[in-house]
């Protein structure tokens, strides 16, 4: 697939954003001002850059408890995110949300859900909803390995292969279930495979490379909207953190750890490289892009910071949807 120059720019930048968002929010929660527990997304940048890039504004995205990064690379006012995560009545959710609960309505974005594999059966319906109303736009549902264990996972792609419904299914496997490595608890090679047995089109890429990530979801929305059907793509992957704040990840193997974490692996560094190997960028446009970015998400911090927590009262509000 020919990719211009625009487009990888585009890439490197969203992958960039992403990582920048974490690192802050990384910093935020070591001033002990993020509530409630954590779930970074750092190291899986490249996958949430790489299905985004491939969507359009009206595409719907639906998230999980590892979610930021979903949130980010689809459009979503980080100022806005930042102080969600700190329970701000700024943000995106006015602070009721969270972290695992973290969303964009208006950016597409379903929502993060808490419960491993929840989401599955909710991008169900959204791609219902997108089919029998004829838009031609198409869900991407993140989840983890861990989750393809979970009954939803059979039963939301079955549906989808039955009816046919515009789903990207994107596997992000880093390998682990909090704790637990996924050659333990899944008998096949790939997790891709098991969309097999639904008659579901399935591919597995480098969840590192967000160029390889792009070209695999440009294929998948393109059969989708045609109305060709799901979709299961695997990102094979690794978390730069343990599963949640309190992990030091020590179950992962050093040699495995040392080889997935460095430098020529990571996500920012692999498409930086592609994008300047390609003529998209020189090294000093992709420093500046950084500077730029940082400045934006440092200000985002600030904003975030300086918010004021919801009223008691305003616990009460939101509560039913509005009359149609």
């Amino acid at each position: 697939m020919a990719v211009d120059k625009k487009k990888l720019i585009d890439l490197y930048t969203r992958t960039l954003k992403v990582r920048l968002f974490e690192e802050k929010v990384w910093e935020l929660f070591g001033e002990n001002i993020v509530p409630g527990t954590l779930h970074l997304y750092l190291g899986q940048e490249a996958v949430a850059a790489g299905v985004t890039a491939a969507l359009k504004d009206s595409d719907w995205v639906q998230s999980t408890h590892r979610g930021h990064g979903h949130v980010i690379a689809k459009g979503a006012d980080e100022k806005k995110a930042l102080a969600e995560l700190l329970g701000k009545a700024t943000g995106s959710c006015k602070g009721k949300g969270g972290s695992m609960h973290i969303t964009e309505f208006k950016k597409g974005v379903l929502g993060a859900t808490g419960v491993v594999a929840s989401g599955l059966p909710i991008a169900v319906g959204a791609a219902l909803s997108c089919k029998m109303r004829g838009t031609k736009d198409v869900v991407a549902c993140f989840f983890g390995d861990g989750a393809s264990n979970n009954g939803t996972f059979g039963e939301s792609l079955n549906m989808s292969a039955i009816w046919q419904l515009p789903v990207i299914w994107i596997v992000e496997n880093n390998l682990y279930a909090m704790g637990t490595p996924i050659k333990l608890t899944c008998p096949s090679a790939t997790i891709a495979e098991r969309a097999n047995g639904y008659c579901i089109p399935n591919t597995v890429v480098d969840g590192n490379n967000a160029l390889e990530v792009y070209e695999a979801t440009v294929e998948a929305v393109k059969r989708a909207r045609q109305g060709g059907g799901p979709t299961l793509i695997e990102c094979r992957t690794y978390r730069q953190r343990g599963h949640s704040r309190f992990d030091p990840a020590k179950y992962r193997p050093e040699d495995e750890a040392k080889e997935w974490l460095s430098e020529n692996r990571d996500a920012v560094n692999v498409i930086r490289k592609i994008a300047i190997e390609r003529s998209a960028l020189t090294e000093k446009e992709a420093d500046k892009i950084r500077e730029k970015l940082q400045k934006q998400i440092d200000k985002a911090a600030d904003f975030a910071r300086n918010s004021e927590y919801p009223k008691p009262e305003d616990a009460l509000e939101d509560v039913y949807a509005e009359a149609f």
